[in-house]
């Protein structure tokens, strides 16, 4: 059965949230609750984790994973971002977006998209989440929990515990999330003196943006 870490959204214990790192660190797959629902977490460079993050959504590599980033700077690490991305980037984070950007050679290939070579990529708000990143000390690979054949993010922690707990190793509970999904915007299209494209419009407002 799922662990179950009752954290408090605000000041989240600090011991439930290293139990919930040392899991991952063991290569498990948790869920957690981000600014906008909750997702599934695994450590960026764990195969076989990210293998059951997908099973567990029923995607195929096709579909855009996420890194969840503590901050600008490390973003910039796994994403070859210029000089009007960036501004993009400081102007929306942190904050309920997603930016599909060029992944850089820190990304394993086989989490990126495989045709395209992007990588979505956040930095969230989330007090909670944020606390996890910092305890984990580097970014995490992560999806939307949406099961499989339905349309809407799973949002109350019990209910994916029940739902999956011999599929999850734990789930971290913050309270409900605002059950929206991030805006999500390719900033790729910059590279060839386009305008980025929205593809998703969700919590994250656009004329923050300026789009």
């Amino acid at each position: 059965m799922a662990q179950f870490f009752e954290v408090h959204p605000d000041n989240p214990q600090p011991r439930l949230l290293k139990q919930a790192v040392a899991l991952l660190q063991a290569g498990e797959v948790i869920a957690v609750p981000t600014d906008s629902s909750y997702a599934l977490v695994c450590q960026l460079d764990d195969r076989n984790a990210t293998e059951q993050m997908r099973r567990i959504r029923q995607v195929d590599d096709k579909h855009h994973l996420t890194l969840l980033c503590r901050d600008l700077s490390e973003l910039a690490s796994y994403a070859k971002v210029d000089n009007k991305q960036y501004r993009l980037l400081k102007a929306a984070t942190p904050g309920a977006y997603t930016f599909i950007l060029e992944a850089t050679k820190e990304v394993p290939r086989r989490v990126s998209h495989p045709q395209r070579k992007t990588i979505g990529l956040r930095v969230p708000e989330h007090k909670a989440l944020q606390a996890l990143l910092e305890l984990h000390g580097a970014p995490l690979l992560a999806t939307t929990l949406i099961p499989a054949g339905e349309s809407e993010p799973l949002n109350d922690a019990a209910e994916i515990r029940s739902r999956y707990e011999k599929a999850l190793a734990a789930v971290v509970d913050a309270g409900a999330c605002p059950h929206e999904p991030t805006t999500v915007v390719d900033l790729t299209p910059i590279d060839q003196g386009d305008e980025p494209v929205v593809i998703r419009e969700g919590r994250g407002s656009l004329a923050a943006l300026g789009l």
